[in-house]
């Protein structure tokens, strides 16, 4: 199926993975949202949990075995184009999740991978809702203990 112009919706996954006061952040390298910081994360394969997607996407991504600890919430991305016809649409659940070590590598479709302090995101250009995300993860990590 294809990304563009799709018949239905695809389901993606997303981490938030905090680390102290650092989230993990990388940026696109490839549409839909080019070259903006956004979580990790990609597309569910067929036959694939939500949560086993989360764990793959942030290790071919950047290199990082991650713990899932819950989801931080669940949102729907809906682009459409001047037509009014939908060209994206993906209903993505993302996970808080915590790094079993903190080396990055840059791997797959990410242009570049790295940790960023949480108080600093706002000053980078961000994919749409990326700050919220973040703050509801950690109001989980609140919840469950870090």
């Amino acid at each position: 199926m294809s990304r563009e112009y799709p018949a239905e919706p695809r389901v993606g996954v997303g981490a938030v993975v905090l680390d102290g006061d650092r989230v993990l952040l990388v940026k696109r390298g490839r549409p839909p949202a080019l070259g903006k910081w956004s979580l990790p994360g990609g597309l569910v394969h067929l036959g694939e949990t939500t949560r086993d997607a989360v764990v793959r996407e942030v290790a071919e991504e950047c290199g990082l075995t991650i713990a899932v600890v819950g989801v931080a919430g669940v949102v729907d991305r809906v682009t459409r184009d001047a037509d009014g016809r939908v060209k994206y649409h993906y209903v993505l659940v993302d996970y808080l999740a915590y790094p079993q070590s903190t080396r990055l590598t840059s791997g797959s479709d990410a242009a570049e991978a790295r940790w960023v302090e949480i108080d600093r995101v706002a000053d980078l250009d961000t994919t749409d809702g990326l700050v919220d995300m973040i703050h509801r993860a950690q109001a989980l990590r609140g919840g469950v203990g870090a």
